[in-house]
């Protein structure tokens, strides 16, 4: 790979709408603007690609984030109405007292290779998770990375004391794998795709142990003013969403657009974009006491709050 290709990936990674009216009632306590917090490659490029929010009678003011960590204090913090994340960053999030609320859920369609991995270079001797004991591993404290990471280590039998782990956004992480600073990456895709075409290989991958589950969460203070915009946002995201699966190559080529990765980058990522959704029910629940729980082991999280809590299924009846 050119060393101009690489430096399109590398800036492209660390940079920080014709469908019918939803059938939702506005009223003048909305104020019109729903503030959406997005992660490269994710809902964004979805919507534009599909027109899904054309006809929207509110406007969509979108702020942008590398990774779930940056994107949930910004939800928390009342700076955007609504974000999506994976379900390890939200209930960590949750559980560090942030007042985000869970209003939908997706699963991935498919058990995409390698959208979540833990990486190593091409002629590293790490081969399983178990070589991973006295090494350095980059991720995002909190990230589906850094729960992949408790995970492996978990099956494995190795505490995770055993295991230098270095919190990082993923550009510095990127940085520190390509300059060998450190041993190993946890991280996610788009990052895995493009550190793949740059000959890394995965150790561990996150089909084997389950993908995570997609969320939409909202601020808790914007839920009562703003539930009709966010209804209806739910709505047109599924069905760009939707349009997305049956158009991989048009998402892709807007993807490329709205991030700067290469066409083939930005193909491949689809496969985390491509998810179904599901209802807030009692396994989802549970999905995210079994995270808390594995977080508490790690001791990042000290005092958990009730999970259930952390769901607001209202939205999947309207």
């Amino acid at each position: 790979m050119s060393k101009k290709t690489v430096a399109i990936l590398s800036a492209a990674l660390v940079a920080v709408a014709g469908l019918g009216l939803a059938a939702a009632t506005f009223s003048r306590k909305d104020d019109n603007v729903l503030r959406v917090a997005n992660q490269k490659g994710q809902v964004k490029a979805m919507m534009l690609a599909s027109g899904a929010l054309e006809g929207a009678p509110y406007s969509v003011e979108w702020s942008e984030f590398p990774a779930a960590q940056p994107l949930l204090e910004a939800v928390g913090g009342g700076a955007a109405d609504l974000g999506l994340a994976a379900d390890a960053p939200f209930i960590f999030a949750y559980q560090s007292g942030s007042p985000v609320k869970a209003i939908a859920v997706q699963s991935p369609a498919n058990q995409a290779a390698q959208a979540l991995a833990i990486l190593v270079k091409t002629g590293s001797p790490i081969r399983s998770a178990q070589d991973l004991v006295g090494r350095s591993v980059a991720t995002t404290r909190g990230s589906i990375g850094h729960h992949l990471l408790l995970q492996a280590l978990e099956r494995a039998n190795i505490p995770a004391e055993k295991v230098r782990v270095t919190f990082l956004p993923p550009g510095d992480a990127k940085a520190a794998f390509d300059s060998g600073a450190i041993d190993a990456w946890a991280t996610w895709t788009p990052y895995t795709n493009v550190a793949i075409k740059e000959g890394a290989r995965a150790v561990v991958d996150a089909k084997d142990y389950g993908l995570p589950l997609y969320i939409d969460i909202a601020n808790a203070d914007s839920i009562a003013p703003k539930r009709a915009l966010l209804a209806d946002f739910l709505k047109r995201e599924a069905k760009a969403v939707a349009w997305s699966r049956a158009h991989p190559d048009q998402f892709a080529a807007v993807l490329a657009k709205e991030t700067g990765l290469p066409l083939d980058i930005a193909r491949a990522s689809f496969e985390r974009s491509n998810r179904v959704s599901r209802p807030i029910d009692a396994s989802v629940v549970a999905h995210e006491e079994a995270i808390t729980a594995r977080f508490q082991r790690a001791g990042l999280i000290e005092d958990a709050r009730n999970v259930s809590q952390a769901f607001d299924p209202s939205f999947s009846k309207q």
